[in-house]
């Protein structure tokens, strides 16, 4: 039974009650009061002391009433300041404030003014030094809206200052969590908003990615995705499956490189309860069983784990799987998209990719050029997302036919996704007039007479790839952790994990 309701009825009966001893005393007067003492009893039992709660909090709590009257104060809150229980019960905010001597600022009067919840400081003045706290005030409303109690919780300065000495632990934590939640992307159905974006650029490359995309779209067919990281991948794949037969159906995304190796069978195929130590006493479906009867992304799938392509070839042959310390098949009925920015043929030739698994992924491959090879398109790219944060950010910028063909000269490493945050940069960093210094641009993208000059020196893939060392390296040197190096560069953490080891840079001496 909610408290607050229970205590009405047994204030009710008791009223009851003593209207009947006046008017006549009898024994239905003698039953009710009986009656009255049972509810008690059980709401006793079954009831919270709140006031227990309250006292037992390492928070100090600072209750007024609506003319901000004080009507208590918890033990904590005079281990925090100083301050006794009979010198503010009973006495008003407004007076004490006044007064000077106990304490001035909070959030009570903000609270009591605006009726709405108020964060302020406070600063009380009964301890050896003025000490400053951090309150938070919330209104008490009664049934009918009307403003009954005022509740403050507060805590010294302090404990913020001691919270900022873990405050990187957290950041880390907090950016482990994120990561990790990026790693499965799940959509219910091509409706979703965030599937809205698509392929930008006139180019004849682009018309031939467009054609086959429309090709292979209605079918059933496995697609594989190439091409270097930041092109536009998973944008290939939204658009597959908007234009095809399951588009109706869950769209689900997950990126093999960033999950652990330990973890992704388990994510993958899903576990039954105890299938190891730490799994859920449930059990737990995997990412194949929330695709069924729809779609299933596999980014990144050339850093899948030998073993584990053993148990994908045999999932996609036999449209089953079986969980984790399972042995119940279950049956699925899964559209299979792949995407990479790596050489599988190469990876086959290495022996760390299965050619038997590579046939069956990539029944139709779709290459997608880079934006170097493509440069007839980045004008209308960065028309595109000058709209996009300019909206975003509430400002504009404007680039000059000089600004685009020094963009164009410039070797995009990073691509689209590159190039787009050079656009934010440029909208946020732009003098406020939507103008652009050239000079600016030019430092952005480490274009000078002298790269250029070295450039012409040596072959245009080594050329390329010193380049990408060079802007690897800076990020790096810039950054705390390679989620950070990879925002820098345009692109995410396991794809500076893998140029790291394919370039073989020191990692962290490079900081």
């Amino acid at each position: 039974m909610d408290q607050v309701l229970a205590i009405k009825q047994i204030q009710d009966k008791i009223n009851k009650a003593l209207e009947q001893e006046k008017a006549c005393p009898s024994d239905d007067c003698s039953a009710l009061l009986q009656e009255i003492a049972s509810d008690l009893d059980v709401f006793l039992a079954k009831g919270i002391d709140f006031k227990i709660v309250v006292d037992s909090l390492d928070d100090s709590i600072f209750i007024t009433d609506k003319d901000g009257l004080i009507l208590y104060v918890n033990p904590a809150y005079q281990n925090n300041t100083g301050i006794k229980y009979d010198e503010v019960v009973g006495r008003t905010v407004q007076d004490i404030i006044k007064e000077g001597k106990l304490f001035k600022g909070g959030a009570t009067l903000d609270v009591l003014k605006n009726k709405k919840r108020a964060f302020r400081l406070a600063t009380t003045y009964k301890t050896n030094a003025p000490k400053v706290g951090y309150t938070v005030g919330v209104p008490i409303f009664d049934e009918n809206g009307e403003l009954q109690q005022v509740v403050v919780s507060s805590r010294p300065i302090q404990t913020l200052r001691e919270l900022r000495k873990d405050f990187q632990r957290f950041l880390d934590e907090a950016t482990a969590l994120k990561e990790s939640q990026d790693n499965v992307q799940m959509y219910e159905s091509a409706d979703d908003p965030i599937l809205s974006e698509s392929l930008i650029g006139s180019s004849e490359s682009l018309h031939n990615v467009w054609e086959m995309i429309q090709k292979v779209a209605p079918t059933d067919a496995s697609v594989m995705i190439n091409g270097e990281s930041g092109v536009g991948k998973e944008i290939v794949a939204d658009e597959i499956y908007k234009m095809g037969p399951r588009k109706d159906k869950p769209f689900v995304k997950v990126n093999c490189a960033s999950i652990p190796v330990n973890l992704l069978e388990s994510e993958l195929f899903g576990y039954e309860k105890g299938a190891f130590t730490g799994a859920s006493t449930a059990g737990k479906k995997g990412l194949f069983e929330m695709a069924n009867n729809g779609t299933l992304l596999l980014d990144e799938i050339g850093d899948m784990p030998l073993d584990l392509q053993v148990k994908l070839l045999r999932a996609i042959q036999s449209k089953e799987i079986t969980r984790v310390g399972g042995t119940k098949p279950i049956p699925l009925d899964i559209r299979f998209i792949s995407s990479t920015n790596s050489d599988l043929k190469q990876k086959i030739a290495e022996g760390t990719f299965r050619r038997d698994l590579f046939y069956r992924l990539s029944v139709i491959p779709i290459h997608i050029p880079p934006l170097r090879d493509r440069t007839e398109d980045l004008e209308e790219l960065c028309n595109h997302f000058i709209k996009v944060y300019g909206e975003h950010h509430g400002r504009t910028i404007h680039l000059t036919q000089d600004h685009i063909n020094l963009m164009k000269r410039y070797s995009w490493p990073g691509n689209i996704r590159e190039l787009e945050n050079v656009i934010e940069y440029l909208t946020i960093c732009s003098s406020g007039t939507g103008s652009i210094n050239t000079d600016m641009l030019e430092n952005l993208l480490n274009i000078t007479e002298d790269v250029e000059s070295n450039f012409n020196e040596v072959p245009l893939a080594e050329s390329m790839e010193q380049h990408e060392i060079a802007r690897i390296e800076n990020a790096l040197a810039n950054s705390r952790n390679l989620r950070e190096a990879g925002k820098i560069l345009g692109g995410n953490a396991s794809t500076v994990s893998r140029k790291i080891k394919q370039y073989g840079i020191d990692y962290p001496k490079s900081k």
